[in-house]
């Protein structure tokens, strides 16, 4: 039924491709540190626009939070202008309210990640960010290390990380808020932490101050809320959506320059 093929065979294509690909990402034009909605959104848009994008995700799977919605039920909640994006992407929806829309997350998740490999994105999972290049106060490539290495003994874990290189690096991490805590913490700029939930007052707000928060670095998503004090979003995804937009177009105008 199936060819023949030694295991040997097997294992070496694995190593091939897989440090072949390594190889290719160790210089990027955008690094984006997260696999979730925004950080999905932001890396296809600006690889549809031909530029090498990396997207760093410690999990060994895409999508984030997306997977499943507020209390563990897989129903993803939107408010207008989000569902252009919806229609967009081709995810079914449902309009449950007046600018309200409801979606399976299962379907959302898969149409983004699929939506971002068929653009080009290219992707490093099970990988984990330990620290940020910055050259002449300018935000330059990230430093990761396996995911697996912080789970090893601490006596054991001297394992030395390796260096991307990008022109742009993108966090995206959600509430971690995982590059700006890096910078945060040598004091190279501020982080207030995500303020009380309020659904309408966030997702303006997220979307309204995605940007550039330090050279080299744009923040998008739910790190937009953690580094600038925001409200909460609660169980609603639009703003994830477009401040991913958003971050794209800001990344764009930047790589131009």
């Amino acid at each position: 039924m199936f060819a023949p093929v030694q295991e040997t065979v097997v294992t070496k294509a694995i190593f091939k491709h897989f440090f072949n690909h390594l190889n290719e990402v160790t210089a990027s034009d955008v690094l984006v540190a997260g696999g979730g909605p925004a950080g999905l959104v932001s890396a296809r848009l600006l690889a549809q626009k031909g530029y090498r994008v990396t997207i760093i995700e410690r999990n060994n799977y895409l999508g984030g939070g997306m997977w499943i919605g507020g209390y563990l039920m897989n129903k993803a909640t939107m408010r207008a202008p989000a569902n252009e994006m919806l229609e967009e992407l081709g995810i079914p929806h449902v309009e449950e309210a007046p600018g309200l829309f409801v979606a399976d997350t299962p379907h959302f998740a898969s149409r983004l990640i699929l939506s971002a490999c068929e653009a080009g994105v290219r992707f490093l999972n099970m990988t984990v960010i330990e620290d940020v290049v910055v050259k002449h106060n300018r935000v330059e490539g990230l430093v990761i290390n396996w995911t697996p290495v912080h789970m090893l003994p601490k006596m054991i874990t001297c394992l030395d990380p390796v260096v991307l290189q990008s022109k742009l690096v993108i966090d995206a991490t959600g509430h971690d808020a995982t590059i700006v805590r890096f910078l945060a913490k040598r004091k190279l700029m501020e982080f207030k932490g995500m303020g009380p939930l309020w659904i309408e007052g966030s997702e303006d707000a997220i979307v309204e101050q995605t940007g550039q928060v330090y050279d080299g670095l744009i923040t998008t998503g739910m790190a937009v809320s953690e580094t600038l004090g925001l409200p909460r979003m609660g169980p609603t995804f639009g703003a994830m959506l477009l401040s991913g937009k958003k971050a794209a177009d800001i990344a764009l105008n930047l790589l131009k320059t």
